[in-house]
């Protein structure tokens, strides 16, 4: 399985060569920010299994945990595309930047302590902040 997608001006592409290992709805304050939205979706995929062409930029934030969160994005659109935490061999990508997104279905909602209070939650399970083994 192979799945593509990129940024909005199409100048950062990445291909993926597995399948995510997760898809989740972030809901905290700096996904918020990030994407201009209630949440962020997003699909964990392993580190080695996604190549990219064009230019990234990294903003350097930090999470509540006080880990560092390297929030990638493209310099001309600045769409956001990746984020990478301390743990090695797990990234996240931003789902919406896939080229397709039929199939995906998250499978729980992360920070729902900054939720807005208006934003449906459907049946999928909700956590505080991150479940453990996450």
């Amino acid at each position: 399985m192979t799945k593509t997608g990129g940024c909005l001006c199409g100048k950062v592409r990445y291909t993926l060569s597995a399948d995510p290992k997760i898809c989740v709805t972030c809901h905290c304050k700096n996904c918020q920010r990030q994407a201009g939205s209630a949440l962020s979706i997003i699909i964990g995929v392993p580190e080695d299994a996604v190549e990219f062409t064009g230019e990234i930029k990294t903003y350097h934030d930090t999470g509540d945990s006080g880990a560092t969160v390297r929030r990638q994005f493209c310099p001309e659109c600045g769409s956001p595309v990746f984020t990478r935490l301390e743990q090695p061999g797990l990234m996240f990508i931003k789902a919406g930047t896939l080229d397709d997104t039929s199939g995906l279905q998250p499978a729980f909602h992360c920070y729902t302590k900054s939720a807005q209070a208006w934003t449906p939650m459907g049946d999928i399970p909700g956590f505080e902040t991150v479940p453990d083994g996450m």
